[in-house]
């Protein structure tokens, strides 16, 4: 099978770095994310021109998204990522646990709700997020063991091994990952709107219910006394690597990115928090402004009239 200038897998050269970041993969991914980008741009741009502000940060962190699809599947790492564990293991992390909250912290369903006309597209978009299909795969019930099972249920099966053998069936695993990471994180983040918005603790709840579960995954590939993957069992002799090694690895890498991104979330929560909190202690504020804080001048009467 030919991949973009390397040739045959059996001649890819040792892994490095450079190496793997060198331009090239498939061009389902470069054109289909650059389409995404130049779609979110858009609506940017639609509301600046009629005067209403879109924060900037929101921009940065979507297009950062969008970058860190293409750096996974758009340079040479697409290559490696076919014949050695760890280096696909990178890929399924990134576009499943980095890229979906930078796409989410860029809240794209707001900005096409605001940039859409107030007609037939606005209306469509907002009755489809409050169906029954919308409430049921952003239910933590669906998405926590969806997000389980494309672990286990793909790496531990022969379907891994299925998917690997085209290309095909590779781009259709990549978008899984996509999409089940934006699925599992959207409810979590709480950035755009959707059915499902629950309070700051069961968020926290819902993220961490899938730690142990990664954790574990990740220390059972560390510790195989076998390969486990038939895909990743016979690396080419030019990569000069041991499968069992590079199973190791790919298992240390998906226990360090349950880690990661995990952290990344509790800190975007906590701020959202504060923030919902600030928000409220505000309007409580003006509340009492209005009243002349006619709450507080009750309860002072009525401790007033308590017996002495």
């Amino acid at each position: 099978m030919d991949h973009g200038d390397h040739g045959t897998m059996a001649d890819l050269p040792p892994f490095s770095f450079a190496r793997g970041m060198e331009f090239g993969g498939d061009p389902v991914f470069l054109w289909g994310s650059l389409a995404v980008l130049a779609l979110y741009l858009w609506g940017a741009i639609r509301l600046h021109r009629r005067g209403d502000r879109w924060p900037i940060g929101r921009t940065v962190s979507f297009a950062l998204g969008i970058v860190s699809i293409i750096a996974v599947t758009c340079t040479a790492l697409n290559d490696y990522g076919m014949v050695l564990f760890s280096v696909h293991m990178v890929q399924h992390m990134v576009i499943s646990m980095v890229t979906p909250l930078l796409l989410l912290l860029g809240a794209p369903v707001t900005l096409l709700m605001r940039a859409l006309p107030p007609s037939a597209p606005r209306r469509l978009l907002i009755a489809f997020l409050h169906t029954r299909y919308v409430r049921i795969i952003t239910s933590p019930l669906f998405t926590i063991p969806l997000f389980i099972a494309s672990l286990y249920g793909l790496y531990f099966t022969p379907l891994f091994d299925f998917l690997m053998e085209s290309r095909t069936g590779h781009i259709a695993m990549m978008i899984h990952f996509l999409a089940v990471g934006l699925i599992f994180f959207w409810p979590i983040m709480g950035v755009d709107p959707g059915p499902h918005r629950s309070g700051h603790v069961i968020r926290l709840l819902e993220l961490f219910a899938t730690m142990p579960f990664h954790a574990f995954f990740g220390i059972a590939l560390m510790m195989g006394t076998e390969p486990m993957v038939t895909t990743f069992a016979d690396p080419p002799a030019s990569l000069a690597t041991d499968a069992l090694a590079d199973q190791s690895a790919a298992g240390g890498i998906a226990w360090a990115f349950s880690e990661i991104p995990t952290v990344l979330v509790l800190v975007a929560l906590v701020f959202q928090w504060w923030a919902s909190e600030e928000r409220k202690a505000r309007r409580e504020d003006r509340q009492a402004d209005r009243t002349n804080d006619q709450a507080l001048s009750d309860y002072n009467a009525y401790l007033a009239s308590l017996p002495k």
